[in-house]
């Protein structure tokens, strides 16, 4: 498919935790034309921006051909790690902030980047917890997978 042709795909992705760590979730919605796809998942001892970026790999990674990507995301940190630049400084510095220390997650910046660099992908920053449905949702299904893994991790003796 000639890069004319890609596919239009919008993304809206946002992460969530219980605690900074904590158990966290993540939730994206795609949508090409009238199709939609809703993904979520969770991790134990993780962070908010952690699930921030695991929401958009998944995402990503579930587009099966390079497409021209719009996501929306409430995650500054996302945002302006594409927009205004942050991962070419990083990279550049040999993966340190300005102040020198080591950048945090490049685990998933590294699995981020790659697959990013397999579309066209348009970040752009949503206000959070206002009045974007599709923000909004995947902040139901964050939250809802940070249930899933409490219910899925409470021993018997733990209800008592």
């Amino acid at each position: 498919m000639s890069e004319a042709q890609r596919k239009q795909v919008i993304i809206y992705t946002d992460g969530a935790c219980s605690g900074n760590p904590g158990p966290g979730g993540w939730g994206a919605v795609l949508q090409y034309g009238a199709h939609r796809k809703e993904m979520s998942g969770y991790m134990a001892g993780t962070t908010n921006n952690r699930m921030e970026l695991f929401a958009a790999i998944s995402a990503l990674g579930a587009l099966k051909e390079p497409c021209d990507v719009t996501l929306y995301s409430d995650s500054s940190y996302l945002v302006k790690a594409f927009n205004d630049r942050w991962l070419e400084g990083w990279q550049r510095k040999g993966w340190k902030t300005a102040s020198g220390a080591p950048v945090e997650n490049q685990d998933l910046w590294f699995i981020l980047l790659a697959q990013s660099k397999k579309h066209r992908v348009r970040f752009v920053w949503v206000k959070g917890h206002a009045d974007n449905p599709g923000n909004n949702r995947c902040d139901e299904l964050a939250r809802a997978a940070i249930e899933e893994y409490r219910h899925l991790n409470t021993k018997p003796e733990d209800t008592k």
